[in-house]
């Protein structure tokens, strides 16, 4: 199934362009700039475990050498007759592969859809018949399965696949299943340049082309395909440039999977739009991240906020990462502890707060913005504050509401909470199949994001995020944010990760429950927690009923906790 062109209404582009929130760019043309201004110079490097998980040895390249094996895999696409609004599902992970396939399609304006590694055949046969896939490209296995044979098999109902491909060292393909091709990257030729020269001027790219399919994380429910276009993502770009201050001579290291906005908006497309180098790293491996980090002289990189706090306690390594000529480090998806800024901080080295979503959010907290790192681990910018400004230029684009999701009233009083709802140019069109799905917007045409903040700040220039508005806690008729506790308890020297969820009770409607991961050869009790908790002098209903020690929080593909599997039954 093709998409249409032009996800957005075109009064809007003209609207939003006239602006200056939209351009007139296109990815595909942010890619040629670099290959014409930084030819020689170096662009992209693999993973340095590359053998151990793909059996083929790492590679680096120029950006013209990469320019070469793009349109390589350009012209193999249009020969095949992919093309202008096909969906390509892809299941790769970080290597010049990757990146590869990404920029392929787009110069051709086919509309890629990544998929999580640890997808297997029930979650790709249900994306690829919810967006369609036209052509499939995986490996032919990766960390000990069979990615081609999963594949394979997974497709085999999908009646809109045409194509399946796979990448792998060709004396490993004799085996590949029937039905699947082998590809390898290869230098494009003269004919190669001419087929791909010519699509181009003959049908170029429109802004409002959609390039990407991303899914929701699905920690409750079946994920959501959310189409969205260059327009959308360059905006939410500037964002993300910004923040980290992020330049040519940048080297950056991306450990998270190029799936959804963390990797594409926080690394890939910021390396895009500066012509800096990006070093590729995944799955996480500690050893081979910190050498990727001392090896490739790295200045910027992401990571969870449970790594940033072991390694707060790791003298050895923390040692070698603040010698090192990494700068900065981006981190979210959690609430932040305050400490752990802070100590980074302490240590040269400052860490940017992101949140963020597919559909459109895109709240960061810079040192710039926010030198004191404790306001920074706790606050978000409240872009449009009357008499505020801020560093970044999306600042001036996007607009926020704050909204009781039960009135639809607006909030603007400090302390009460209210569901965070977007709108401007980083904000998506709407889901795939829109028809079938409730409607994602208010009736100001502003996100419904789910997520509940309140107002803060001396001159309500801050959001504070509280929570999942589902994962929000009613006990007893009073409501506790999970979120809250979790940054509370994840600044007790036990616990190296923690989750709080509400087990379901019979008097008191939910009663709150703590499950968490601890650090090596430590041991805690409810009792100790509770008093721990007490200490920093919270209401006593807040306070956990339930303790639970795991080896480790269950999580989705993109890392976000499977909150679902860790609710007590409502008999227990």
């Amino acid at each position: 199934m093709a998409i249409d062109r032009g996800l957005h209404p075109a009064e809007k582009v003209k609207d939003y362009q006239q602006r200056g929130w939209w351009s007139e760019e296109t990815l595909d043309q942010l890619f040629a700039a670099n290959v014409a201004s930084r030819g020689s110079e170096p662009a992209l490097v693999d993973p340095a475990n590359r053998q151990a998980l793909l059996g083929t040895a790492p590679r680096r390249l120029t950006w013209d050498e990469l320019d070469s094996e793009v349109t390589a895999l350009t012209a193999r696409l249009l020969e095949l007759g992919i093309g202008r609004g096909d969906v390509v599902g892809v299941q790769l992970p970080n290597a010049i592969e990757l990146a590869e396939v990404y920029l392929a399609a787009w110069k051709i304006g086919a509309v890629v859809s990544p998929l999580a590694m640890q997808y297997r055949e029930r979650e790709i046969e249900t994306m690829a018949s919810e967006a369609q896939f036209d052509a499939f490209i995986t490996c032919s296995a990766f960390g000990g399965r069979s990615h081609a044979v999963e594949a394979q098999q997974a497709l085999a109902g999908v009646g809109s696949i045409k194509h399946l491909f796979a990448y792998g060292p060709a004396e490993e393909n004799a085996d590949l299943p029937e039905g699947v091709a082998l590809i390898s990257p290869a230098p494009a030729d003269e004919a190669d340049r001419e087929l791909v020269a010519e699509q181009v001027r003959r049908d170029p790219n429109d802004p409002n082309d959609a390039v990407t399919i991303c899914w929701t994380s699905g920690t409750e429910s079946t994920p959501k395909a959310v189409p969205r276009a260059h327009l959308e993502w360059i905006a939410t770009t500037w964002g993300c440039v910004d923040a980290p201050r992020i330049v040519s001579e940048d080297v950056l290291l991306n450990p998270f999977p190029m799936i959804n906005m963390a990797a594409l908006a926080g690394m890939f497309l910021p390396w895009l739009r500066t012509g800096c180098v990006l070093v590729q790293h995944h799955p996480f491996d500690p050893q081979t991240f910190f050498g990727q980090v001392m090896q490739e002289r790295i200045t910027y990189t992401v990571a969870p906020p449970a790594v940033l706090w072991m390694l707060l306690h790791n003298e050895q390594l923390l040692g070698a990462i603040t010698n090192s000529s990494l700068t900065r480090i981006g981190s979210g998806s959690v609430p932040l502890q305050p400490a752990m800024v802070k100590g980074w901080q302490d240590h040269g080295i400052s860490i940017i707060n992101f949140f963020g979503s597919n559909e459109g959010i895109g709240l960061l907290s810079s040192p710039e913005d926010f030198p004191q790192a404790e306001e920074r681990a706790r606050y978000f910018p409240r872009y449009g504050t009357p008499g505020k400004t801020w560093s970044s230029r999306v600042s001036e684009w996007v607009q926020l509401r704050l909204v009781d999701p039960t009135t639809e009233e607006e909030i603007t009083e400090p302390g009460i909470p209210g569901e965070l709802r977007v709108g401007g140019p980083t904000v998506f069109a709407g889901y795939l199949n829109q028809e079938r799905l409730a409607d994602p917007f208010d009736d100001h045409g502003f996100l419904r994001t789910g997520d509940l903040f309140e107002i803060a700040g001396e001159e309500g220039q801050y959001l504070r995020y509280l929570d999942r508005a589902k994962d929000i806690i009613i006990r007893g008729g009073m409501n506790i944010a999970p979120a809250e506790l979790e940054a509370l308890i994840a600044m007790h020297p036990a616990v190296l990760e923690v989750a709080v969820v509400g087990d379901p009770d019979e008097v008191m409607g939910e009663r709150v429950a703590a499950v968490v991961a601890l650090r090596p050869d430590i041991t805690l009790t409810l009792e100790q927690l509770v008093d721990f908790l007490r200490e920093r002098k919270i209401a006593s209903f807040k306070l956990p009923e339930r303790l639970e020690v795991v080896p480790e929080l269950p999580r989705n593909p993109v890392g976000k906790i499977l909150k679902r599997n860790l609710r007590a039954p409502a008999s227990r």
